[in-house]
């Protein structure tokens, strides 16, 4: 096992990818899975395996099986063995492990991670003194405020924050829109919140808002949100008007809803609708609408952007919300609404025959799906993938077998978990070292007698 081929793994899902190791062990396979990581050097099965034998309390072998991925060297291990120590009790042995190199040879990324580990040690103050010479922007302000919370160390952390939030609040002033602490007075009011002077944190932050002495949204976001979480609705309402409204509108929404003026809800965005007709606010109701079981509605309201360009476009929240629902994603696709628009039409290909196949519709999804081949996809993986989703696991295994390609038996290994088979499903699975080698070296594409390739992209 070496430091390289881990990384690899980690940064292409390499070996047992997440997903896989995640069905095996809901199936109830840790011991294979375990089997994967000492035989196979399976990272993604060795993190999995380690997560589950903690959760139970089993630290010991926890160990046991992330010692050789740590003896690598490989820092997300080494992490990975930290965490074991910690949760063992051992806090000591896992800060020796973690402690940064000397000065000058560590990352930031480092440094806050190690601050994380001290702080749930219960060194606190040594994670504050560590984090504070390292303070120059706004993402370790960030994880000091993280680190601290519940720890009584709010006081501390108000007067490192304070310098940095006054020259926020007066940076637009002076046109300094690269500004290292951005965050720095949200973060601010989250501190005072917390330390029980929620009335403090809205009147500073508030003030700040109405003065625009701010430089980013999200200022204004956690702002209202704030408002929220301490019923000043009626604030919150003005807030939300005028030039704001894109912005904090739907947390007004929420709010209301969340106390059950939902009705009260809908009325203000459908009014925002007809003042301002902007895909945002089509988008909060549609998908509100949507939650509280109204299809037809939620396709009114978005029906006017469904054609719209991708980052606007409004049927794609709502068919991914009614994935696990074939009935109603199938409604909505054949919606007389919806129709194919600019180049977009292959979403809906992949909807509609993952959606009969859902629904035991087998034949028609793999005709739709050959009719309307994804550039992206080989052809048979895709048939087997809707053979496995009617649920025809017997077919979909055979298609893939007598496929055989790294893909293929990818795909074959989580079939056959489904049909009980793990230790054969693993066995199956190309192994990293497999899977590299193939994107080193790809398959050759089938070719027809003239030399052009018979698999996509054509």
């Amino acid at each position: 096992m070496h430091m390289d081929d881990l990384v690899w793994q980690a940064r292409n899902f390499g070996g047992l990818a997440p997903r896989t190791v995640n069905l095996l062990l809901e199936h109830g396979h840790l011991e294979l899975v375990i089997q994967a990581a000492v035989e196979r050097g399976e990272w993604f099965c060795a993190d999995g395996a380690v997560k589950e034998l903690c959760r139970t309390g089993k630290f010991e072998r926890a160990l046991t099986i992330i010692e050789p991925f740590a003896v690598t060297g490989w820092p997300t291990a080494l992490w990975a063995k930290a965490d074991i120590l910690l949760a063992a009790g051992r806090s000591q042995e896992a800060l020796d492990l973690a402690c940064p190199a000397p000065a000058g040879g560590t990352s930031k990324h480092e440094v806050h991670d190690f601050a994380r580990l001290l702080a749930k040690a219960g060194r606190v103050e040594e994670a504050v003194e560590l984090l504070v010479p390292y303070i120059d922007g706004w993402w370790t302000l960030s994880v000091l405020v993280e680190i601290t919370e519940g720890l009584d160390r709010d006081e501390q952390v108000l007067e490192l924050i304070a310098p940095h939030a006054d020259s926020a609040r007066h940076a637009q002033g002076a046109q300094r829109w690269n500004h290292s602490f951005p965050n720095a007075q949200e973060l601010q009011a989250k501190v005072l919140e917390r330390a029980g002077r929620p009335d403090e944190a809205i009147r500073i932050l508030g003030q700040d808002i109405a003065a625009h002495r701010y430089l980013n949204q999200n200022t204004l976001t956690a702002y209202a949100e704030l408002l929220a979480r301490h019923r000043r609705l009626e604030d919150l309402r003005e807030l939300a008007t005028g030039q704001n409204a894109h912005t904090v509108l739907g947390v007004y929404a929420d709010a209301l809803r969340e106390r059950g003026r939902g009705d009260e809800a809908g009325t203000v965005m459908r009014e925002a609708i007809a003042a301002d007709d902007w895909v945002g606010y089509r988008a909060w109701l549609s998908a509100t609408l949507l939650q509280d079981g109204r299809l037809d509605d939620a396709i009114a309201v978005a029906e006017p952007g469904f054609g719209w360009s991708d980052c606007s476009n409004l049927l794609a929240p709502l068919a991914h919300s009614l994935l696990r629902h074939p009935e109603k994603l199938l409604y909505l696709l054949e919606h007389p609404s919806v129709v194919p628009h600019h180049d977009h039409e292959e979403f809906q290909h992949w909807w509609r025959s993952l959606a009969l196949a859902d629904v035991g519709q087998v034949d028609e999804a793999i005709a739709f799906a050959e009719a309307h081949p994804g550039p992206w996809s080989d052809p048979r993986i895709v048939m087997a993938n809707l053979l496995s989703a009617a649920g025809h696991l017997d077919a979909a295994a055979a298609e893939l077998r007598d496929l055989g390609t790294i893909e293929a038996r990818k795909e074959l290994c989580e079939v056959l978990i489904r049909q009980g088979l793990a230790a054969a499903a693993i066995a199956i699975h190309p192994t990293a070292a497999e899977q590299q080698a193939a994107q080193l070296n790809p398959e050759p594409a089938s070719l027809d007698k003239n030399g052009y390739s018979l698999e996509p992209p054509f």
